[in-house]
């Protein structure tokens, strides 16, 4: 009775079948953290938080509906444009995951069609977990932060904050 391969030499093993166990895969173990000792090697690019300024590319795949189109343009104005940007072997997946978005749109997708959506989307740096794999973190603004005005209040606006309710 065959019951698979040893490895190396492909002899035939008898009553024994050996599973490949351990390596790396995507997302197995703690998520990486830059705040942390142990992930202090690793490197995150920082994306701007107001979206990529650029031109968007030509649409990659053939035959785009209008709506493939808008949706396109819509995600080359998101902070992960940036890093696609400087990597045109994405632009295909970009290009598939608008398709793909287009399609979910439709009240009878399929079920398989949103699992592949989610899929994509990771790939490309759409979902928090995609930004982790990718090494990516949309820089927080605090700059425009500190710009708002801050409404002020009155002495008396104040003192009734902390005063009697009578």
């Amino acid at each position: 009775m065959f019951l698979g391969f040893s490895g190396v030499g492909a002899m035939p093993l008898s009553g024994v079948i050996h599973v490949a166990s351990g390596g790396a895969r995507n997302r197995s173990g703690p998520s990486k953290d830059p705040n942390s000792i142990r992930s202090s090697g690793m490197t995150y690019v920082n994306l701007p938080s107001g979206g990529f300024d650029g031109d968007a590319p030509e649409f990659p795949l053939p035959l785009a509906s209008e709506r493939e189109l808008e949706t396109w343009a819509r995600l080359w104005k998101t902070p992960q444009a940036a890093a696609w940007a400087v990597e045109e072997w994405r632009w295909p997946l970009v290009g598939m995951y608008a398709r793909l978005f287009v399609r979910t749109e439709a009240p009878d997708a399929a079920p398989t069609l949103i699992g592949q959506l989610h899929r994509l989307a990771d790939q490309i740096g759409m979902t928090p977990a995609g930004l982790k794999e990718n090494g990516w973190l949309i820089a927080h603004d605090e700059v425009s932060e500190r710009r708002k005005p801050v409404a002020k209040s009155s002495a008396r606006d104040r003192l009734k904050a902390v005063g009697n309710d009578s």
